[in-house]
């Protein structure tokens, strides 16, 4: 072949996957210029970059609070999500029964559904059981949206697991309990790492649940961001999203340093 065409086709190919790129990625780039503008409405900056609403951010009295309801709800939600989503996967990879996977699509169902469809029928679905509490709501319904992704990553992982280590370790006098702790969360520590990642990423970051379950005592964040936007029309929205971003790259960073990428991947 010629090196010429190679070459030409390389360049091609590199110069449609920078489009691609960019394409992808121009929404962001936008925010993270518009962040960094001095203008006081949406804009991109025209006279030099600015630190002035990040500064304002970390001035805001009114993000704080809905952050660490956020927070809350985010670590527990995950936390109450991987023992049950771990359970839940545990028995369905080793069981085999009639309609395991009609099961399978019922717990993961969530993941495809729209978020508008679960906050409606949640908020129905609490009310008709007498749950009025907007904390406890908020709770349910995170554990609900995190509880798939959980399962799902699990699933993926076990799938790669040898139970025969855990049979070999209870013949070796290991009670059930031992071995399980000895031998299966060793190895499965990469899938529940990535599994409770991707489950407190989705339930910091979930509005549509907030916006039907939640009341005006129990605010997250991103509920408080919309309501910024309501009364204000200043560049902070930008600085919030842009350090939201960030701090969600630097966890996918250190999971993948962790756990590899195709375990991130659930693969």
């Amino acid at each position: 072949m010629n090196p010429g065409f190679t070459t030409l086709k390389s360049l091609a190919r590199g110069l449609w996957l920078a489009l691609a790129l960019l394409i992808v990625n121009a929404p962001l780039i936008i925010v993270l210029l518009v962040s960094l503008s001095s203008s006081p409405i949406f804009d991109l900056p025209r006279d030099g970059l600015s630190l002035r609403w990040y500064e304002k951010l970390f001035q805001l009295d009114s993000i704080g609070r809905p952050l660490l309801t956020s927070l809350w709800l985010a670590v527990s939600a995950t936390s109450v999500s991987l023992v049950l989503g771990t359970a839940c996967a545990l028995g369905l990879s080793r069981s085999r029964f009639a309609g395991r996977d009609l099961l399978v699509t019922i717990v993961l169902s969530p993941m495809m559904l729209p978020g508008v469809v679960i906050g409606i029928a949640l908020l129905f679905y609490l009310r008709a059981l007498g749950i009025t509490n907007s904390f406890l709501s908020l709770f349910i319904a995170h554990v609900v949206i995190t509880l798939p992704y959980i399962v799902r990553i699990t699933l993926a992982g076990l799938s790669l697991f040898d139970f025969a280590l855990v049979d070999a370790a209870r013949t070796l006098g290991y009670p059930p309990v031992t071995a399980v702790i000895k031998v299966l969360v060793p190895n499965m520590a990469p899938s529940f790492i990535s599994a409770a990642v991707f489950a407190f990423l989705a339930s910091f970051d979930n509005y549509a649940i907030a916006l039907f379950v939640g009341d005006v005592y129990t605010v997250t964040l991103p509920i408080q961001i919309i309501n910024y936007l309501s009364i204000s029309t200043d560049p902070v929205v930008a600085a919030i999203s842009v350090t939201l971003l960030l701090g969600t790259l630097v966890s996918l960073l250190i999971t993948e340093r962790l756990v590899g990428l195709q375990r991130l991947a659930g693969a």
